[in-house]
Formats: structure tokens, C-alpha cells, sequence
């Protein structure tokens, strides 16, 4: 886990994973920066973390009930965006950081999308959003972010160009520690080659220059800084206030979808047009890479043309880390034969299942010097996504994800066992990514003898020396 030394402790998560507690909804979650990444990686297409916790994996789409929701773990590091997943157990220092860095190949899944979803997730904000809100309260709560938002820094730029393809009416993010509501309204662009946007979005590399890393950088973690005490952003009607610290009642939800929603987005426009000039051309030059990326191919398909974007604050006291939503789908439903059920169930998308046996040809792990296979544009993907559709439509009758969560690593007792500094966790094949593989037909590259793992182990990097930013948490078990 990529953690800063001061706040490396063992949590509750062990619990879970035990079996000792369980979660009493069910859970789904995307990756972020301050994850157990090894075990992420055994869960590459998604699986249960523990009973009734659900990780999305690297980028996926699954369905929960009648809504159709789509996910993208990691953060923004241009200059990783174009590599393959190299990050193997055990793991050199740059490796425990760039494991979570967000890769093309997996946003090109998502890109390959055609019809329409209701709800994205990303960790990171999608770059640019600060602006569709009120960013003059953000940046008063939050004054380092002002710099970066005005040079087009702050935020994923992977994340805004699978929102502006996906346009969901929902997107919710987190990692900036603040919460902040947005609405974005997606506009007709013109119509522009997959394969040049993409590449765009790769050069779209710290606002613009190349996607190698610069060792002089200075990473500001955010969990280093100090939450600056300032009054409380302006009211956002697209908010609904829970306040669960001092057990106010929450604002009644509307029995309606969206009520008065042209109304708020004819006001969000207005607020717009008091952004300052020099602000907007800024924001204007730091997104021109991006501006053409978003094709409207299947327009049909993928009809919404407003997203509300919700980021939360970090689960603490007096922070305001929850919010309860109603969420009516537009998605088309998918027909299955899942099993009945009293309560929403997760259930595989069939035309991810597709997208996924298309791609997976052009999946490496663990191979660093690998280049990834170039981009070929949604022309040349559709057909065989359609192909893949027929195969999966003919040889997976129940799209019911099962509920197959298995201990892989030895439960953490903490009356025996502490946190260790020294050595790394073994890698283990987990066999929710087995059965999944299996399901869909597909090679599991994330499964490995215990004879290479044991030479990779031997050849283990030289682990830090002492406490810093970026040490490994290690440990014989699963904590948290």
C-alpha cells in the first residue's frame, strides 16, 4: 500500500475479509491511490474483496438491480497512461505507486461502449469539472487546487474523456477530499477520428508536454496536507444535505427523476458566463487536446446529454462523506436469465463481456519494456464486439454475478501478527478471476506457478530503508 509513514495502521478491513464482520449492504468500489494493490491485482476484472464488498476492478460495467454502471479505478499519471500493466509481487518503489495509475488499455474498453449507462465512477475528478460548479466556494475550501484548475492540471483527463463518450446522469468521484457537486452538459462536437482523439489523450500529458516523467517533480500527496478551514460552498440545488453528524433529517428525495432539471442546467449556463474571461481561455488552451475526443457515433444510443457530478469528502467525523440519491435508469434493460430476487443483485453486461473477450488479445502483464498494441479505432472493434456479443449471448444463460468470494491470503490476527516493514506479501491466483476467465473464454494472465513467483521473491527489490512517503505496508495477511 502506497501510504504516507504517519498514517500506516491496521484498520477494520481484515475483519471483513474474515468473515468476522460483513457489510450490511452490498458494496461496490472503485481503486484509488491508497489501496492494497496487490490484492486489487488478483481481481483484475472485478470480484468480491470480501462478502458483499464488490471491486469494479480495473475499468468495468456491470449492472446492480436496473442500473447500468461503469467504473474506472486508478489516478492520472501521464506519463504511465501509455504503458502495460508491468507492476508484479514484488514490487520496486516506482511500482508501488504506478500499479494505480490509470492505463489506456483500459480506458479503450470503456471507450468501445455504445449504448447508454446511468452511473460512472472514477476515483480521480474528470478534468475540467471544477468548472461546472462553483468553483469560486472550491477554491476557497481548497486554495492549492486553484493553480492546478487554472493550468488544466487538476483532475483525470482519462476520466473526462470516458464521461464526455459515456455521458451517464450520474458521476460520482472522490480522491480530492472535499465534496463538490457539478452538472456538465455534453455538446454536439464535430465529428473526428477514435484513433487521432485517443492518441490526443495520451500526449495530454501535464497540460500538454511529454509523457515521460520528470524525477524533479514534487508530488503533492493530498493526504499530507491540511484541510483548510473556510466557510461552506454556496448551495448546489443538485445537493441533497445529509447531515449524519448531528441527526438532522435528510431533504425528502423528489418522487421525480429529475425535476426541474432544464431549469437548473439554464442556471448552471448562467453561472458560466461569470467565470472570468482570462479563466475560461485558460481552461479553453489547457483542454485543446481534448476538445475533439469525443465523437457522437451512436448518438441514438447514448442519448443523455447531462451528467450531475457529485465528489464526496473523506469518512471522518464532521465530514461530509454521504449522500443518499434515488436513481431512475435510462439504460435499456438486459435480457437474461438471471435468477430471480427480492434485492437488486449484481449482474455481468453483456456487451462488456464482449469488449472484454475482444480486448483481452491485447492484454501483457508483467512485462514492463512490452509496448501496448496500438489503438485501432472504434471501425475496427465494433464488428467484432458484435461477434462476441452472439458468443456470449450463446454460451452465458445466467449473467448473475456469483457470489464466490474465497480467502486467498492468510487471515491477519491481530493478537500475533504485526505490520512489517521489511518484507513483501506473496502473490496468489484468485479464483473469482479464474472462474470469470473461464466464463468468458479468455487466458488468465494473472495466474502464475509457484515456481515463478518464488524466483520473482528471490529477486525481490531492496525494500526502503526507513519511514517516508511511498514504504511498503506489509504484512503476512490481508489488514486495512
Amino acid at each position: 500500500m502506497s501510504v504516507p509513514f504517519k498514517y500506516r495502521e491496521i484498520g477494520d478491513f481484515h475483519e471483513y475479509y474474515s468473515g468476522v464482520r460483513k457489510a450490511p449492504y452490498l458494496t461496490i468500489f472503485v481503486g484509488g491511490n491508497h489501496e492494497a494493490s496487490n490484492y486489487l491485482w488478483e481481481l483484475y476484472y472485478g470480484g468480491w474483496v470480501a462478502p458483499n464488498i464488490y471491486y469494479l476492478g480495473a475499468a468495468n460495467v456491470v449492472r446492480v438491480g436496473p442500473l447500468r454502471i461503469a467504473g474506472l479505478s486508478g489516478i492520472w499519471k501521464g506519463y504511465n497512461y501509455n504503458k502495460p500493466h508491468h507492476e508484479r509481487l514484488p514490487y520496486s518503489q516506482d511500482d508501488l505507486k504506478s500499479i494505480y495509475h490509470v492505463r489506456a488499455l483500459d480506458v479503450r474498453k470503456l471507450l468501445q461502449i455504445r449504448t447508454q449507462v446511468d452511473v460512472g465512477i472514477s476515483h480521480d475528478w474528470p478534468r475540467g469539472v471544477e468548472w461546472m460548479g462553483n468553483w469560486k466556494a472550491l477554491f476557497a475550501q481548497k486554495d492549492l487546487f486553484e493553480a492546478d484548475a487554472r493550468a488544466g492540471k487538476l483532475g483525470s483527463s482519462a476520466a473526462k474523456y470516458v464521461m464526455d463518450h459515456l455521458r451517464p446522469p450520474h458521476w460520482f468521484s472522490a480522491h480530492l477530499h472535499c465534496k463538490f457537486a457539478a452538472v456538465v452538459k455534453h455538446g454536439e462536437v464535430s465529428q473526428s477520428a477514435y484513433r487521432s482523439g485517443h492518441e490526443a489523450l495520451g500526449r495530454a500529458v501535464n497540460n500538454g508536454s511529454s509523457g515521460v516523467k520528470n524525477n524533479d517533480e514534487i508530488e503533492i500527496d493530498l493526504d499530507d496536507t491540511e484541510d483548510v478551514e473556510n466557510p461552506a460552498p454556496a448551495h448546489n440545488e443538485d445537493e441533497i444535505d445529509v447531515n449524519v453528524d448531528n441527526g438532522k433529517p435528510a431533504k425528502p428525495l423528489s418522487t421525480e427523476s429529475n425535476p426541474g432539471s432544464s431549469d437548473r442546467v439554464s442556471r448552471i449556463d448562467e453561472k458560466a458566463e461569470a467565470i472570468p474571461a482570462e479563466i475560461r481561455d485558460q481552461l479553453s488552451a489547457s483542454l485543446s487536446p481534448l476538445v475533439c475526443l469525443t465523437t457522437r457515433q451512436n448518438s441514438t444510443a447514448i442519448p443523455n446529454t447531462v451528467t450531475r457530478f457529485l465528489a464526496l469528502d473523506k469518512c471522518l467525523p464532521n465530514r461530509k462523506f454521504l449522500q443518499i440519491l434515488d436513481i431512475d435508469p435510462i439504460s435499456q434493460p438486459q435480457s437474461t436469465l438471471s435468477a430471480p430476487s427480492s434485492s437488486p443483485k449484481l449482474s455481468y453486461d453483456k456487451e462488456w463481456l464482449a469488449i472484454t473477450r475482444v480486448s483481452a488479445s491485447e492484454l501483457t502483464v508483467g512485462e514492463a519494456s512490452s509496448p501496448i498494441p496500438t489503438d485501432r479505432g472504434r471501425d475496427y472493434y465494433a464488428p467484432k464486439i458484435l461477434i462476441e456479443e452472439k458468443w456470449v449471448s450463446e454460451h452465458i444463460s445466467d449473467f448473475t454475478i456469483p457470489e464466490n468470494f474465497e480467502i486467498t491470503a492468510p487471515i491477519f490476527n491481530p493478537a500475533v501478527d504485526h505490520v512489517g516493514m521489511k518484507d513483501q506479501p506473496r502473490e496468489y491466483t484468485n479464483p473469482q478471476t479464474s472462474a470469470f476467465c473461464e466464463l468468458v473464454g479468455i487466458p488468465n494472465l494473472f495466474h502464475a506457478s509457484e515456481e515463478d513467483r518464488d524466483e520473482r521473491m528471490r529477486n525481490a527489490p531492496r525494500p526502503p530503508s526507513g519511514p517516508g512517503r511511498g514504504n511498503w505496508n506489509m504484512d503476512r495477511g490481508r489488514d486495512g
